[in-house]
């Protein structure tokens, strides 16, 4: 096959409408061989010749998109030395910007023997491995642009691609599970039914399922398992997968724009499908370990801080480049509107301890296209010393575990939680404004792909993961849940409307704090999985989203909806900046006051007090100090938030007339049918003046606005 001698970068297959160059790194390699297979699966070999700075590159002219291809690099096998190539491992590109077919788990695709793991293993892996696939580059963008919505109005969704989109009535089933499937009408109008302005999706970088997984009959359905980059996920393709699961993303990404819907991307870049030293040899191991691996001392073995068996080597540079080509790849490719960090701490260790000053931080804080993205750290890893949240740089927002916990505490009545209740509400100032951080540093969420839903959050106590196979083991068992009475499902009336109310708490307390809300895919929806907090391997109705629980409780939808819509109305709920505790620009009230249940100013013995305490808080709308876009003055209604998270009754008296003479609800969590919304859509709502006392259910949230 002709070959000419192409260029060194960028890395990868690139096709430019004449041919094809391929370009691949590797320090340690003595030679690489181009596969291409047929439609046959015949294989044909080209040697690249040509190497420039340990980059091995070549042009071939008949090359053109679908062509099937992968690599087979030939170098020094020394596992007690970290070197691990073997020329009869089909290896994957770590630049393939499209995969297809599947991997089965043959002896073959590891390098050694299953009976003896130092015995070498040269079967050939080809017919076992799945292929990268030449894509073609071009696609009509029309006039599609980056939304840039301001993290003060951004609502984020975590969803998964298929899970959201697999059981929904209304999308044809050749869409059902698929990239067009959430591009659908029928997904994008509820989406924006509720507010969303951007789906966080769960990984859909290439993955594959793991060995054990699939001898068990599951699968790695969540999708933290990446081996390829810059690839959508061929299995969420309704398309095809010679290719075209490029632009069906890509024509994904610009309807969800059309709408005003961002992507966030959940991107997987600590670890790799590999494993450990007993994984198989995919890809990156066999091309260049020691540059893409954290190694061990013995160097035999790989330093795990993901718990995965392996840790991606941010401290080579063309570890760093394959991130950082990944990350502007999806922006300026696919269009993609920011990033969410799995295990962000295990990027930042330069060598044992996490350090803020890393040298993949330094490389984002200076990337012109990067930089300008939202970026968000899960900021821990399982490594000692891995959990930092408030620690990442200014550039960077963060999932605040923190609020999480905090929120659900409070809620269930637990003792002492007020502080920290207080904390959370106003933005989590304790853990971001000592660096020069704002309050949307914080990303808030009570529920997330990993543990409880919200049904189940307030339905069950102890996780119940039996259909993973693992005798219950794993997942964690600091749920922090509530199950209201009763362990999972009941029919006593009594329960059920204390659960109904309880997630109509939680969701509110997010949607009125300050900082980001996320909201978890389905809980609109009262969505379960039967109590299973770690659904990772469960593809099927444990995980998926069912459309039909809606018609159950079918205010939960509207109370979402309402709420998102109360905060996008009142920047009194989403400011830029954090609460200064005094009364700012001329005002003569304080922009937060916190005030106990008899309307006076909350002493320290209250706050350290040991029981679930009570309190209200009043937001001062007048007291916005921040200017809009156009350097006008923020102006809003002041509110006063009441909140009862004990078993009692509690009455409240209405703070004195300088906060206020006359109020109306805006919100009750205990009366479901006085979510906010339109005049003609609301029940008549209860008014109150200055010093009126009004008693708050057990386990509820008043809001309520002045009118005078």
């Amino acid at each position: 096959m002709e070959t000419w001698p192409g260029q060194p970068y960028p890395l990868g297959a690139t096709y430019d409408g004449t041919g094809t160059n391929f370009s691949l790194f590797s320090e340690v390699a003595e030679r690489v061989q181009l596969c291409l297979f047929d439609d046959a699966g015949v294989e044909t070999r080209v040697d690249l010749a040509e190497v420039d700075g340990f980059i091995w590159h070549g042009f071939l002219p008949a090359v053109g998109p679908g062509q099937r291809y992968a690599y087979r690099v030939h170098g020094p096998y020394d596992p007690v030395a970290g070197l691990r190539c073997n020329p009869a491992k089909l290896l994957l590109d770590p630049y393939a910007k499209a995969f297809e077919g599947p991997v089965d788990w043959n002896e073959s695709l590891y390098g050694y023997r299953f009976g003896d793991h130092d015995a070498r293993n040269d079967n050939d892996s080809a017919p076992h491995q799945t292929r990268c696939v030449v894509v073609n580059p071009y696609f009509d963008w029309g006039h599609d642009h980056p939304l840039r919505t301001p993290y003060s109005d951004t609502v984020i969704y975590e969803a998964h691609v298929r899970g959201l989109t697999v059981s929904h009535p209304d999308l044809p089933p050749q869409l059902r599970g698929t990239y067009a499937g959430l591009a659908h009408p029928a997904v994008i109008e509820h989406l924006q039914r509720i507010g969303v302005t951007a789906v966080e999706l769960m990984p859909v970088h290439q993955f594959i399922d793991d060995h054990h997984l699939v001898q068990r009959g599951l699968s790695n359905y969540w999708g933290y398992n990446s081996i390829g980059f810059f690839a959508p996920h061929h299995r969420y393709a309704a398309r095809g997968t010679r290719g075209q699961q490029v632009p069906e993303f890509k024509a994904m990404v610009r309807t969800l724009h059309e709408a005003g819907i961002e992507v966030i991307l959940d991107v997987v870049y600590n670890h790799t499908a590999e494993g450990n030293q007993l994984g198989p040899t995919l890809s990156f191991r066999g091309i260049d370990n020691p540059a893409y691996y954290r190694l061990a001392e013995d160097r035999a073995h790989y330093a795990d801080y993901t718990g995965t068996g392996n840790t991606l080597n941010v401290r080579h540079p063309h570890a760093l480049q394959l991130i950082m080509d990944s990350l502007r790849y999806w922006a300026v490719e696919m269009h993609v509107d920011g990033f969410r960090f799995d295990l962000a701490a295990a990027l930042a260790r330069e060598f044992h301890d996490v350090d803020r000053l890393a040298a993949f931080f330094d490389l984002v804080q200076q990337d012109p296209v990067v930089s300008q993205l939202k970026l968000i750290a899960e900021p821990w890893d399982v490594g000692a010393g891995g959990y930092q949240v408030g620690n990442f740089p200014p550039l960077w927002t963060e999932w605040n575990g923190r609020y999480r916990d905090s929120m659900r505490d409070f809620w269930r009545g637990t003792p002492g939680t007020m502080g920290e209740f207080a904390s959370r509400l106003t933005g989590s100032s304790d853990l971001y404004q000592s660096n020069g951080r704002r309050p949307h540093a914080s990303v808030n969420f009570v529920t997330a792909h990993d543990g409880f839903t919200l049904h189940d959050l307030v339905s069950y106590e102890r996780k119940h993961n039996e259909a993973n196979g693992e005798d219950n083991r794993d997942g964690t068992d600091d749920n922090r849940s509530w199950n209201c009475g009763v362990e999972g499902p009941t029919d006593d009336i009594a329960i059920l409307a204390l659960r109904e109310r309880q997630k109509r708490n939680l969701i509110a307390t997010l949607l009125l704090s300050q900082g980001v809300p996320m909201l978890l895919a389905g809980d609109e929806l009262d969505r379960t999985q039967g109590g299973n907090n770690n659904a990772y391997c469960q593809d099927n109705e444990i995980s998926w989203v069912d459309w039909g629980r809606a018609v159950q409780v079918p205010g939960l939808t509207d109370f979402v909806a309402r709420l998102t819509r109360l905060r996008r109305e009142h920047p009194a709920f989403r400011r830029r900046r954090f609460f200064q505790g005094r009364p700012v620009r001329g005002t003569n009230l304080e922009d937060i006051a916190w005030l106990n249940p008899e309307g006076h100013p909350m002493t320290d013995q209250e706050w350290t007090a040991g029981h679930a305490g009570a309190l209200t808080v009043f937001f001062n709308g007048g007291g916005i100090p921040e200017p809009d876009r156009y350097g006008r003055r923020i102006e809003d209604d002041s509110f006063l938030l009441l909140v009862n998270p004990g078993f009692q009754q509690r009455s409240f008296t209405l703070p004195g007339a300088a906060y206020g003479l006359t109020w109306v609800t805006e919100l009750d969590t205990a009366d479901p049918s006085s979510a906010p919304g339109d005049a003609a859509e609301r029940m008549p709502v209860a008014a109150y003046a200055a010093g009126d006392v009004v008693a708050l259910d057990a386990h509820s949230l008043l809001l309520l606005r002045r009118t005078e």
